[in-house]
C-alpha cells in the first residue's frame, strides 16, 4: 500500500481502537500504580505501532530500545550539566546517536530524552516504569496487528 493510498476502514479502525486502548492501560496501570505511565512520547510511539506496524521505527526492538537508550542519554546528560532547556536541547540530539548507533532508530524516543533532561525524574523508578509502558505498548500492537490481519512485528532483534 502506498502512503497516499487510504487504509481499508478496518484496519483503520482496529488500529484507532488499539492505539486508544493501549493509552488507556498506561492511564490505568499508572493510576493502580500511583505513577505517571503516559507521557507524550509513548502516545508518539503507540502512532507508530499501531498505524506503521511495517517501520522499522516500530518494530519492539526500537520501541523498548529507543526509549530506554534515549532516557539513559538524558540522565547521562544530566550527569555532566543541571537540568534545564540546555541539557534537554543536547540530550534530545545526542538520543539520535545512541539510537543510530545501536541499530534502535525510534524518533518520539528523542522526547524522552528530552524530559529526562528537563525534569530529572528518579534514575531507577523512570526507567522501569518507562520500560513497563513500552512493553504494553508491544503488547497491545500484537493484538491489533492480529485484529487487522497485519503483521507485527516484523522482525524482534
Amino acid at each position: 500500500m502506498c502512503i497516499r493510498d487510504r487504509p481499508r476502514p478496518r484496519v483503520m479502525l482496529a488500529s484507532t481502537a488499539g492505539s486508544v486502548a493501549a493509552l488507556l492501560i498506561l492511564v490505568a496501570v499508572g493510576t493502580v500504580l500511583d505513577q505517571p505511565l503516559l507521557i507524550p512520547p509513548l502516545a508518539a510511539s503507540m502512532a507508530l505501532v499501531a498505524g506503521a506496524p511495517d517501520l522499522p521505527l516500530s518494530q519492539p526492538r526500537s520501541v523498548v530500545g529507543g526509549q530506554l537508550l534515549s532516557a539513559l542519554t538524558g540522565f547521562a546528560v544530566l550527569t555532566v550539566a543541571s537540568p534545564g532547556l540546555w541539557a534537554a536541547a543536547v540530550a534530545g540530539g545526542l538520543a539520535l546517536g545512541v539510537m543510530m548507533l545501536a541499530r534502535t532508530p525510534h524518533s518520539p524516543a528523542a522526547a524522552t530524552a528530552v524530559i529526562v533532561a528537563l525534569q530529572a525524574p528518579p534514575f531507577w523508578s523512570f526507567l522501569g516504569l518507562l520500560a513497563l509502558a513500552c512493553l504494553l505498548l508491544v503488547a497491545v500492537g500484537l493484538g491489533s496487528a492480529r485484529a487487522t490481519g497485519r503483521t507485527y512485528p516484523v522482525y524482534w532483534f
